[in-house]
């Protein structure tokens, strides 16, 4: 399970402007309120703009994902970088701890996702002719025994795209952590969201940041 998130703790911003800001966001912390993540950023956006409209997310991260997380200060510039997402001009990099990497060292996954559920398991997503256009370039960076680290570049943004794409390297590869599709880990998902590149909502010019490595990342893992 992941580890337990101060609600007090505003979560670091990593680049800002009038229109937007990038933060770095925890694992641990879900950005929207649901029935299991009662306290989520959403109580915390209103400390970024005190007297001001809170910011609002420009997309999202999985409760366990840390890293960067992009949002709009503005409703225009909201709308704007939900186009640039929407038309895929935004590049995401995503960092994952892997168990039974593959032996390849890079690839690219084009594995449609549909979403299941049932009443005993909940849901989940899974690779389907009939799901949703889905597709990942990934590369091995460094490899740590039997397990390795891997860049995610997702080509799309559906939901636990990478967390699925991960299991269909090669068998029995999963993200180090993963409650749904791998194993829990005491230190949590090994997911990162290392950096964003998105044009800027007011003058349209490539803006980037990244998120530093999580010490989660560093630790040993058995």
């Amino acid at each position: 399970m992941a580890q337990n998130i101060e609600m007090q703790t505003l979560p670091p911003i990593l680049l800002q402007t009038t229109r937007f800001l990038v933060i770095n966001k925890p694992a641990g912390l879900a950005t929207h309120p649901g029935p299991k993540t009662p306290h989520s950023l959403e109580q915390l956006l209103p400390l970024y703009a005190p007297g001001r409209p809170a910011p609002q997310p420009a997309h999202r991260l999985d409760r366990d994902t840390s890293g960067c997380l992009l949002l709009a200060k503005t409703r225009p510039a909201l709308r704007k970088l939900a186009t640039a997402f929407a038309e895929g001009r935004v590049e995401k990099l995503y960092w994952a701890i892997l168990e039974n990497p593959p032996q390849a060292a890079s690839g690219r996954i084009d594995a449609p996702l549909a979403k299941i559920s049932s009443a005993a398991a909940g849901w989940r997503m899974v690779a389907s002719r009939g799901g949703k256009p889905a597709r990942t370039r990934w590369e091995i960076l460094e490899r740590r025994g039997a397990l390795a680290l891997v860049a995610f570049r997702p080509e799309t943004g559906r939901t636990h795209q990478i967390r699925v794409h991960a299991t269909l390297l090669a068998p029995g590869t999963a993200i180090v952590g993963d409650p749904v599709y791998g194993t829990p880990h005491p230190a949590g998902m090994m997911l990162h969201a290392r950096s964003i590149t998105f044009p800027d909502p007011e003058t349209g010019e490539p803006r980037h940041t990244e998120a530093p490595c999580p010490p989660r990342f560093l630790q040993r893992i058995p």
